[in-house]
């Protein structure tokens, strides 16, 4: 599966074709499409999430509302993004950055994950069946095992990956900025040993910086990661949105103590650039949200604040789970939280790090559809409640002890 961000839906990458071409791993028929369309001035559907954050700046009134399009952009010079609007949209590029993920090997099951990016998730669903009675979730989400998102077990001969090491040999090392590996958990993944190696091997060959996604669970050999990556200056990100016991909650699998002990080693380390810390954005974690920025500011104080920085991704699937499904009164106290963090933060924050603060409080005010699909709340208020029973059920939690200030909304939910 191929796509152009974390946004748009993916879709099927020819097999037939790479093994002639290994750049049509990111030159597919749909991307050209949308490069057609967007030469002329058109919105191609998939790109959705973007629009939404530009159009709030006509709707509140706010110039700060920078969606994740112009930041990835920023990476250009004005002579490179003439130079891709002149080209034919049908050409093959080679790439600036790359995320890529070789399976969904993962030891956690975060709620808002699913079986197409975690084993974990595969279990539940393999062990306890599908979850039942949620009507509004068209992705299906968490009915099946998404068997189509692992064609091949670990012994077989991986075409998509094969073509992606054809592809990286022939030219991507030559013109990535950097190269992102994530997963599930990638490091849990041999091919990303066998890049790591190459890295190791092909010192002077390559300017890729070298990014390594990790959900960084106790399970993680961090000293052997960096022992791996010694001399390679590589930037880590990880994931998180949340404080303490309610990040264990969102993020099952997580243990917050051994969570904060690698990130710790991380940033005392020579060998890593970085630590990003990705927070995705849903109804949950905001109950903590401002604990946690003030946790990574404290980071950042304490290690610079290039060392470590965060970024907010605000959640649009599974639509039940998005911020938006929240009511207005308690929209308001987040809102007016966050505003207080930023204030008392914002010295230290980096530039993205204030305007992603700012479009989230924006977002909660304004954008009342997190996409253009059917968004009924009723619906969507009975599958948060549904969801959750059965998740706390499934494993061995407790919504209403987790989060008490969304007890008596939750109570209320109509199911």
């Amino acid at each position: 599966m191929s796509t152009s961000c974390h946004h748009p839906p993916a879709h099927k990458v020819d097999e037939q074709v790479i093994q002639f071409n290994p750049k049509a791993l990111h030159n597919t028929p749909e991307k050209k499409a949308d490069r057609a369309l967007m030469k002329k001035g058109e919105r191609p559907v998939g790109c959705e999430y973007c629009w939404k954050i530009e159009d709030m700046a006509v709707i509140g009134g706010n110039s700060v509302a920078i969606s994740d399009r112009v930041y990835k952009t920023v990476i250009y010079t004005d002579e490179d993004l003439q130079t891709a609007y002149d080209m034919n949209p049908e050409d093959d590029v080679d790439l600036k950055t790359l995320e890529i993920a070789f399976d969904r090997t993962c030891q956690f099951a975060c709620s808002y994950c699913n079986p197409a990016f975690s084993t974990t998730w595969v279990k539940d669903i393999r062990n306890n069946g599908p979850y039942n009675d949620l009507i509004s979730d068209g992705r299906n989400h968490f009915t099946h095992k998404h068997d189509s998102s692992q064609l091949y077990s670990g012994d077989d001969v991986n075409p998509y990956v094969e073509a992606f090491f054809k592809w990286w040999e022939s030219d991507l090392h030559k013109t990535l900025q950097e190269l992102r590996i994530t997963g599930g958990e990638p490091l849990m993944s041999g091919h990303t040993w066998r890049l790591i190696d190459w890295f190791k091997e092909n010192r002077g060959r390559s300017n890729t910086r070298l990014a390594i996604n990790s959900n960084l669970g106790k399970e993680i050999d961090v000293d052997r990661l960096l022992e791996s990556v010694a001399g390679l200056d590589v930037d880590i990100y990880t994931s998180n949105e949340s404080f303490g016991h309610q990040a264990e909650y969102i993020r099952d699998g997580l243990d917050w103590n051994a969570w904060m002990s690698n990130m710790y080693t991380l940033l005392h380390s020579r060998h890593v650039r970085a630590v990003h810390v990705m927070n995705t954005i849903n109804a949950l974690c905001l109950d903590s949200l401002p604990q946690f920025l003030s946790l990574l500011v404290l980071l950042k104080r304490q290690f610079g604040t290039d060392k470590v920085n965060f970024t907010l991704n605000i959640l649009r699937f599974p639509s039940f789970q998005s911020p938006l499904v929240l009511p207005d009164k308690i929209k308001t106290v987040y809102m007016n939280d966050l505003k207080a963090c930023l204030k008392q933060n914002e010295e230290y924050l980096q530039r993205h790090e204030k305007d992603h603060l700012l479009r989230l409080i924006d977002y909660l005010d304004i954008v009342k559809t997190p996409h253009s699909d059917a968004f009924d709340m009723p619906k969507l208020h009975n599958d948060f409640k549904k969801f959750y029973e059965q998740y706390d059920q499934r494993r061995g939690k407790n919504f209403r002890e987790t989060f008490p200030d969304l007890t008596e909304w939750y109570d209320r939910l109509s199911v």
